[in-house]
């Protein structure tokens, strides 16, 4: 059974937070060593194409993917033959396998790389090194790889991390600091930034400067302000949203903040599988609202094929504030 993402991993040092941080606190401490003595001994395989990565330090949503088809739309509409690369997670298929909309699942290949398909070719693979060679053996010139930054399979020409720059309401992005399973952190922080080339900080679309604190975390590294905005109105009249992501909550306050008439919303576990009792019940609640159903891509992406008429996929984008910035760091790889 999946879990939603705990909000108490977001509390900062010093502040409450639940005695389950303290129990889980030796835990923690074994899955960091785990992952430093996995990259430790890892030998990177040069695929003969540049890699970029595209990952983060925590677990939970902080809007890789969107990331990711941003800069496969940006190098394709250079003239590059970009390829995104998935491990396929919540898939059933292992891979090396290119994603076809038209005749896989969400089941077979995951929710991301189908919704990325739509796009520009994907590929799944649990072996990250294979299906980034089977990409470029497709002509792929550029692998844009979602999540990986603490795989070690490969050798990547850019590494990214992207990070939740909200600061307020009590919360830290990065927590206290703590690994999981004791705190949203895959790996201790100094570790993961040094194998970084730089931070995509995303920031919602109504706070308008990062947070200096926040900003000062990460040193010297470059950082690029990014944001997921709207790429379409909601939908009109009465809404029930639901979302099964790695922090629902903030798809509930974008819904709102675009104007949506939003009379309640349901949250589910990242990755949710809906079943027909779940969205039966969605729809019956709906109806008692008098309200339509309004998801994302990606949950979209998770239905069955006879309920996606019935609800609308609310796409969205992402925005770079300095895209030249952006296309600096990508020059190197387009020649």
């Amino acid at each position: 059974m999946k879990l939603p993402t705990p909000r108490w991993w977001y509390v900062r040092e010093g502040a409450p937070a639940p005695v389950s941080r303290a129990l889980l606190k030796p835990v923690s401490w074994i899955w960091a060593w785990a992952t430093a003595r996995r990259i430790a001994r890892a030998r990177p395989v040069d695929v003969g194409a540049p890699v970029i990565c595209v990952g983060n330090l925590t677990a939970g949503g902080v809007g890789k993917t969107p990331v990711v088809r941003e800069l496969l739309r940006r190098l394709t509409a250079r003239g590059v033959a970009a390829h995104g690369l998935s491990r396929g997670y919540g898939g059933s298929l292992a891979g090396p396998v290119q994603v076809d909309p038209a005749r896989h699942s969400a089941a077979e290949v995951g929710d991301e790389p189908l919704m990325l398909a739509a796009d520009a070719p994907i590929w799944i693979a649990r072996d990250r090194a294979a299906g980034a060679i089977a990409a470029v053996r497709a002509g792929a010139q550029v692998v844009v790889m979602d999540d990986g930054h603490q795989n070690p399979s490969l050798k990547k020409a850019l590494s990214l991390v992207v990070v939740d720059g909200e600061t307020r309401n009590g919360e830290w992005p990065l927590g206290d600091g703590s690994v999981f399973p004791a705190g949203p952190l895959r790996e201790p922080l100094a570790v993961g930034l040094a194998r970084a080339d730089a931070v995509v900080l995303m920031l919602p679309d109504d706070l308008a400067q990062a947070d200096p604190e926040l900003l000062a975390v990460f040193g010297t590294l470059p950082v690029l302000i990014a944001r997921v905005v709207p790429d379409a109105p909601p939908p009109a009249g009465p809404q029930l949203g639901f979302a099964g992501i790695g922090k629902p909550w903030k798809v509930e306050r974008a819904l709102k903040a675009a104007g949506c008439d939003l009379k309640d919303f349901a949250s589910f576990p990242d990755h949710m599988a809906y079943d027909a009792a779940t969205l039966k019940a969605l729809a019956d609640q709906a109806a008692h609202l008098g309200a339509g159903l309004v998801t994302t891509e990606k949950d979209w992406a998770r239905l069955p094929p006879d309920w996606r008429e019935k609800i609308v996929a609310w796409p969205v984008r992402c925005v770079f504030e300095d895209e030249a910035a952006l296309d600096a760091l990508l020059a190197p790889l387009m020649s």
